[in-house]
């Protein structure tokens, strides 16, 4: 099938898809056998601590596991480099790398190459109360290889000011660009500057439109009509303008900004937007900030990426039997309240969605739970 030509910049997205290479690793047996009760200091490897989140983390853990203390060896905050440093930890076969935070696109990678050690036996976790699809994204070849430590999914926010009901459809929301026309404001936007964000914003399409990117085998299947579907509303709501020239610059920020400054109807973005459009001064959407899942297509809401991290236990630790249970702790109820408060961390823990205390303190988690659960994973082959 022949992609609709409108589709131009959304089918560019496609192309950019980091489809994670899962080829077989090289590890033998021994070493992801070697360590298994090995308790003692270890070391937790994670991206720039930018919300003061960590330190008070390890410190508490430190606190109780005098003989087991965990050192936090900071990463920068860029993603790549993040990714870069783990890739030529594990490939040096290095020891000093107990538990690293992964990105959930990362974890199949990794565990595919051999270089994280599988959750099973006396390493197994327990994931009752656990979403689904963040522990999916932390599976591979059937095995746990992480233990999800945050999740994350996109929302759609709006002017409830000037829309009475949130549109539950995408063609619902085209049809209300007409009350930001009379209002002198553009309608739609995401992320659609060409980075990751395009990414994630044309596998949403894609997805909410019942299509893949690639199918169960690892084929391609991006020219499905479901798949066309999903790039062609896209494509067409650039065209008609509901979509503004200037958004195909946009990556998160500049589309809160646009928002936030009453320039625009409707954003699809994460869940942090929420607290700064309501607490930052300059905000102009302080009280008229409405919030609702993104729209489907029309069964249903629509399918969000799934966001978030995991932390997993290299291989090629000494000492897993307390590495596996510094996984516990990270994952533990209380450990994760506190990244909900203090670092505004989406917890991946059901329950915590329904403590009616958060749920006040943060609006936005009825929306962001129903987001996670019907979050999709970024594809891998």
């Amino acid at each position: 099938m022949k992609i609709h030509p409108k589709v131009g910049l959304a089918v560019l997205a496609t192309t950019f898809l980091p489809l994670a290479a899962c080829g077989g690793g090289d590890t033998d047996s021994e070493t992801a056998s070697a360590g298994l009760e090995g308790r003692g200091p270890i070391t937790y490897v994670a991206g720039k601590d930018n919300t003061g989140l960590v330190a008070p983390m390890i410190e508490r853990w430190n606190k109780e596991h005098p003989e087991e203390e965990v050192t936090f060896e900071e990463q920068t905050d860029e993603a790549d480099q993040q990714h870069e440093d783990l890739v030529q930890n594990f490939q040096a076969e290095g020891t000093g790398y107990d538990v690293v935070s992964v990105d959930v696109i990362w974890t199949a990678e990794f565990a595919a190459k051999d270089w994280l050690q599988p959750l099973e036996g006396d390493l197994a976790l327990d994931t009752e109360g656990f979403f689904p699809a963040p522990l999916e994204a932390a599976t591979y070849d059937g095995k746990l290889y992480a233990a999800p430590t945050s999740s994350d999914g996109g929302m759609l926010y709006y002017r409830k000011d000037l829309v009475d009901t949130p549109p539950e459809s995408w063609d619902e929301m085209m049809e209300m660009c007409s009350i930001a026309e009379e209002n002198n404001m553009d309608c739609y936007a995401g992320q659609f500057s060409q980075y990751e964000g395009l990414t994630v914003n044309a596998a949403e399409a894609i997805n909410t439109f019942g299509g893949e990117i690639v199918d169960e085998s690892g084929k391609p299947v991006v020219d499905s009509p479901e798949s066309v579907a999903g790039l062609s509303a896209l494509a067409d709501a650039y065209a008609d303008g509901n979509i503004p020239k200037e958004a195909i610059t946009y990556t998160e920020e500049e589309g809160r900004i646009s928002f936030q400054e009453g320039r625009l109807l409707f954003l699809r973005n994460w869940p942090y937007v929420y607290s700064l459009a309501t607490t930052e001064k300059t905000s102009k959407v302080k009280d008229s900030l409405g919030l609702a899942p993104l729209p489907g297509d029309g069964d249903g809401p629509g399918v969000s990426s799934l966001g978030g991290h995991s932390a997993a236990i290299s291989v090629f630790s000494e000492n897993k039997a307390t590495a596996h249970d510094f996984l516990e702790y990270l994952t533990s109820e209380e450990e994760q309240r506190s990244n909900l408060e203090v670092g505004s961390l989406a917890p991946v823990l059901t329950a915590l969605y329904e403590d009616p205390e958060l749920a006040k303190k943060f609006g936005y988690l009825p929306t962001l739970k129903t987001s996670i659960e019907n979050a999709v994973a970024r594809p891998v082959t």
